[in-house]
């Protein structure tokens, strides 16, 4: 199968050192990008026309907790997942299966939980959705045998550290350790507790057990000190920024990273569903918080929502370039906002509007049922239409 976007008035990356691409179309063939340039021209199945509206990577949500399908129980919601791809995210990344009814938490019990979880996700995409789930949340008494029987069964994530038995720099660096030295991506907790049983962790912790990602910089819900936040900005941490965090701190995270030339290593999450409920549009409201109040170019901050994002997971979505696996938003300012093109609309604090978007070169949605109005909605001119959509 090959697709064929024409009429695209802007191309963002993904790449934060070259967010923007020169090019007015993309070529999509057996569900990844073959070309990007201008004038394109394929012998394609589809051919969708963007009526000079802006592309996008198909968002990468850092922070979830799903348990199992598209529900939630914490929240009693369905069809959680669906909603968030309303809201132009292709991919999420669980931060531990934490709200299944009755987790275990002994150590076998928690390892089949990581396990059955990583290949349930794997066998089937809510909504097309790709969620990398099965994200154990440490306990003590764990070895490093622990960690090599999860990676051989397909386990690539360590969960929130600190939402165990596992609450201390000393208890967590081994762990940590193990978990890198086998190929698994760790996340720690920062800030208050937020579950039940859950421990806050300080940022002496966090530099003690040296993980991959600093878990919501700006708090999941309540965050760390300003000095705690310099210190991590100092590591060479990932820096997640999440939604259902401290507006205020997401923002001194950003100016230190800034300062620090570190864009490059912020993320954004969602951290939902959780107490703050499930936030569809959680990820776009970061990425037009941090371009209308941060100062950052609205370009680099979608760069913090996808190519960051796969950067840190090692994943082969979140840029627009040859040999990417082809999720893409297109998107474009909503009707009746001040600015006239979708990053325009980030910069002024508005949502942008998502008219499509793909996932391996195939049609999710047409309109998103969650966005705003696209002003300019792109339209199938060969091949077949979205399926669903619509405001």
């Amino acid at each position: 199968m090959k697709t064929l976007i024409r009429n695209i008035g802007q191309i963002v990356s993904g790449d934060i050192a070259r967010p923007l691409l020169d090019g007015d179309s993309i070529v999509i063939a057996d569900g990844q990008i073959v070309a990007v340039g201008r004038g394109l021209d394929a012998d394609a199945d589809t051919v969708i026309d963007a009526k000079g509206s802006t592309v996008i990577p198909g968002l990468i949500d850092s922070h979830c907790h799903p348990v199992f399908g598209d529900f939630t129980p914490r929240q009693r919601t369905i069809d959680f997942i669906d909603s968030g791809l309303n809201g132009g995210v292709t991919t999420m990344i669980s931060a531990g299966e934490v709200h299944l009814p009755g987790r275990p938490k002994d150590i076998v019990g928690l390892k089949a939980l990581a396990i059955v979880a990583a290949k349930a996700y794997a066998n089937q995409r809510p909504a097309g959705v790709k969620m990398h789930a099965g994200a154990p949340i440490l306990e003590l008494g764990m070895v490093e045998d622990d960690f090599a029987e999860m990676a051989r069964a397909g386990v690539k994530l360590v969960g929130e550290i600190g939402l165990g038995s596992v609450r201390t720099g000393k208890d967590a660096a081994p762990m940590v350790k193990w978990a890198k030295k086998h190929g698994m991506t760790v996340t720690i907790h920062t800030g208050g507790p937020s579950i039940a049983g859950s421990n806050a962790v300080t940022g002496d912790v966090v530099l003690e057990a040296d993980p991959d990602v600093v878990g919501h910089i700006n708090g999941g819900t309540t965050s760390m000190s300003e000095r705690e936040i310099d210190a991590l900005v100092a590591t060479q941490m990932a820096l997640e920024i999440v939604h259902c965090g401290n507006g205020r701190m997401a923002l001194h995270a950003l100016r230190r990273a800034q300062e620090a030339k570190a864009g490059h290593r912020i993320i954004i999450g969602n951290d939902a569903p959780s107490g703050t409920g499930v936030v569809p549009l959680g990820i776009l409201r970061v990425i037009a918080h941090l371009a209308s109040l941060g100062g950052v170019a609205p370009e680099e901050a979608v760069c913090m929502a996808t190519g960051n994002t796969a950067r840190v997971y090692k994943l082969p979505v979140g840029v627009i370039a040859a040999g990417r696996e082809a999720d893409l938003c297109i998107v474009d300012a909503p009707i009746g906002s001040v600015g006239r093109t979708a990053l325009e609309a980030l910069r002024a604090g508005d949502l942008f509007g998502v008219s499509m978007i793909l996932i391996d070169g195939l049609i999710k949605i047409g309109r998103s049922r969650n966005t705003p109005p696209a002003a300019r909605a792109a339209e199938v001119v060969k091949g077949q239409g979205p399926v669903a959509g619509g405001h």
